[in-house]
């Protein structure tokens, strides 16, 4: 059976998800769940109340690929995206100098320690929906459990959720889907920085 995810983003500025070309990417922040979560798995991100009262939708995303050991960085392939902000030489993962992205401080949270660097997951998808800035609450007065458990949920994520939550997350799954067949639908909500993100900690340690 699938695991299903879901968080509140405290920034959604295209560092996480990073959406480009048809492409999501959860490459930092949220290591846990970059390193539990498996293909076929799904994950909803709701706003935080920070970043909007109401905790809209942002994104949703069934993941399709999963790259570890740092191969998404050490890739060329994906060296143009947002979200790929270390560079690999020597034996060791640098921040990319002039990335918008978190900083050189942030490479412990993102990857973990040298030489092993166990954080360094990263999540794909190729079948998702993006919102950003133009997601709703809608999804509160169709399926209210999932509403209630967006607002009461703190920092970290959930993935152990009773039969009938499961079932109203698996519904809200197919409303967003049947809901358009664009993947991205709006811009992010706010601009790059590389501090943003941090106004709680380290993006949530979870």
């Amino acid at each position: 059976m699938s695991s299903i995810y879901f968080y509140k983003l405290i920034a959604d500025n295209g560092g996480a998800p990073c959406v480009l070309r048809g492409l999501l990417s959860l490459a930092i922040c949220k290591p846990m769940i970059r390193r539990t979560a498996k293909e076929g798995d799904l994950i909803f991100g709701f706003a935080a109340k920070s970043l909007n009262p109401v905790n809209p939708l942002i994104y949703m995303a069934r993941i399709t690929g999963k790259l570890c050991d740092g191969l998404y960085y050490k890739s060329g392939r994906y060296s143009k995206r947002g979200d790929c902000i270390y560079g690999f030489a020597n034996g060791r993962f640098k921040w990319r100098s002039g990335a918008k992205h978190h900083g050189p401080n942030d490479l412990v949270h993102d990857l973990g320690k040298h030489p092993y660097y166990p954080r360094a997951n990263v999540l794909l998808s190729t079948d998702f929906r993006y919102f950003g800035k133009v997601g709703t609450d809608e999804y509160k007065s169709k399926f209210p459990l999932v509403g209630n458990a967006v607002e009461r949920l703190g920092r970290g994520q959930r993935v152990h959720h009773n039969p009938a939550l499961r079932d109203e997350l698996l519904a809200m799954e197919d409303w967003v889907w049947r809901s358009t067949s664009k993947k991205k639908i709006g811009e992010p909500t706010s601009t790059p920085s590389p501090r943003i993100c941090h106004r709680w900690g380290s993006c949530g340690m979870a």
